[in-house]
């Protein structure tokens, strides 16, 4: 290298010795980084090569305040107790949080302040503070009034769980009912005739959560479908799957509605003196880490996370960009994944 000239230190060259290099021009390389969906494939790698081997380094600071973007997306995180998690929602966080960094993007959480029920005000402050440029937001209930405001707010949205008529359609979910529908057809293959089905965890939880009223629905609709018998608990809990099982028509298998609910299905069996996987089937719902750990492992049907979280991201990312929203929602299949529970 001839002396007095020096390749740039990492971190100190611009965007137009990028664009000299890739052979390309500054606004190319100006979309690659801000609207890659916009560039070319060869483009994109050849511009991409030459960001990697020159070390280029964006100023985010400089872009925010250009653009207005600050490339943080807001997830409003479902209250829980950080000494019994729920397992799905910290595998949905996890998925989260690799998708928006897949695409550049950061993801602030946020919750009510502690003894505050109502999220409105902290979304309200998030916004006001112009903090992130749209939110993600869960476990969306019938009239959620979550979707109303930020649809007032003007605020860029998309949900883990649909959202109702006349609402704008941002929603990534799964099929419930056909997923419960799986499990019955593969009871049904194993020669189950009589099952039940456990789904709330609190009387009057399959009214007011959506995803379990599904769940129940698939469950009953396929099973007479099939001319299966199907019975369903009247409370939940121990004792109320002891009831079930203690009678002589008593079912060979137990579908429920989470794999919580499971555990419950398990210490009844066991308390009636029989063995799951060998008297009485069981299946869980959302494959959960605790599935591989149970004795015997649970069957439980496997929500696809990643791919949801994917999409809630680029779904968000239209709307920032302002580009037109999906006309409709986005419904992601399951799978049911087989272990010696069932």
């Amino acid at each position: 290298m001839p002396e007095g000239t020096h390749r740039p230190r990492r971190g100190a060259t611009t965007i137009e010795e990028v664009a000299r290099a890739a052979g390309v021009s500054r606004q190319t390389v100006s979309n690659v980084l801000n609207a890659p969906h916009r560039v070319r494939p060869d483009t994109l790698e050849r511009v991409t090569a030459a960001i990697r081997e020159l070390g280029y380094q964006p100023d985010q600071s400089a872009r925010s305040l250009r653009s207005g973007a600050r490339r943080t997306i807001g997830y409003l995180a479902p209250v829980d107790d950080p000494f019994d998690p729920n397992p799905l929602m910290a595998g949905f966080l996890e998925a989260l949080v690799d998708a928006a960094g897949a695409q550049g993007q950061r993801v602030l959480l946020f919750r009510p302040a502690p003894g505050a029920a109502d999220p409105l005000a902290a979304i309200d402050e998030l916004v006001a503070a112009r903090q992130v440029d749209g939110l993600v937001l869960a476990d969306v209930l019938r009239d959620d009034p979550r979707i109303g405001h930020v649809v007032r707010a003007g605020v860029p949205f998309t949900t883990f769980g649909r959202t109702g008529p006349g609402e704008p359609q941002h929603w990534v979910d799964i099929a419930n009912g056909p997923a419960m529908a799986t499990v019955v057809r593969h009871l049904a293959e194993r020669g189950h005739r009589r099952i039940a089905y456990v789904g709330s965890a609190c009387v009057g939880d399959s009214e007011n959560l959506p995803w379990m009223a599904d769940r129940r629905a698939g469950f009953l609709a396929e099973a007479h479908r099939l001319g299966l018998t199907a019975v369903t608990t009247a409370r939940p809990g121990v004792e109320a799957v002891r009831e079930l099982l203690a009678g002589p028509d008593r079912p060979t298998a137990v579908a429920t509605g989470s794999d919580l609910l499971a555990l419950d299905v398990y210490e009844a069996v066991r308390a009636e003196g029989l063995t799951v996987g060998r008297d009485v089937a069981v299946t869980g719902f959302h494959d959960t880490p605790l599935c591989r750990h149970l004795h015997p492992a649970l069957t439980s049907v496997r929500l696809p996370l990643r791919a949801i979280a994917g999409a809630l991201v680029e779904r968000l990312l239209d709307q920032v960009r302002g580009e037109a929203p999906r006309a409709a929602g986005l419904e992601l299949p399951t799978d049911l994944v087989v272990r010696a529970s069932s």
